[in-house]
């Protein structure tokens, strides 16, 4: 199934899909929902905190990003076999964003390719996450 990014795209209008997320389930909940508003600075779209229901949804691009309990933490960088997915974060100046992260206390992994730079780092639970460089996406 193809996925427009504009419902009027679309030729199959089976499925009004009318945004699309991510459920990041996590151990140290608390401490992954203060890294994604405090050190990556996603904005907060809404938050769930009663008995049996705790949530923090987050703006990501035209897509959200929903933390929950009940996941799994690891110490350091989760291998790929437990955490086949990874977070990128495109951005537009990656040396001033590693610098940021850096002075925040993020511990970093500098990549730099052919085609442009990465930055691999982990949030508390030890889910794997990137910066990337604008320059040669797509290419």
């Amino acid at each position: 199934m193809e996925f427009a990014t504009n419902v009027d795209e679309r030729t199959d209008k089976s499925m009004n899909y009318s945004k699309a997320g991510i459920i990041l389930n996590t151990q140290k909940y608390r401490e992954c929902t203060n890294f994604y508003k405090n050190m990556l600075g996603l904005k907060i779209l809404h938050e769930i905190d009663r008995p049996g229901e705790q949530l923090t949804c987050f703006e990501l691009g035209n897509c959200y990003l929903m933390v929950e309990t009940g996941g799994n933490s690891y110490p350091g960088v989760k291998p790929i076999e437990q955490c086949p997915t990874k977070f990128r974060f495109n951005v537009s100046n990656i040396d001033a964003a590693c610098k940021d992260l850096k002075n925040k206390g993020v511990n970093l992994e500098v990549h730099r390719h052919e085609w442009g730079m990465t930055a691999e780092f982990a949030d508390p639970d030890g889910n794997r996450c990137a910066l990337r460089s604008d320059r040669g996406f797509g290419i």
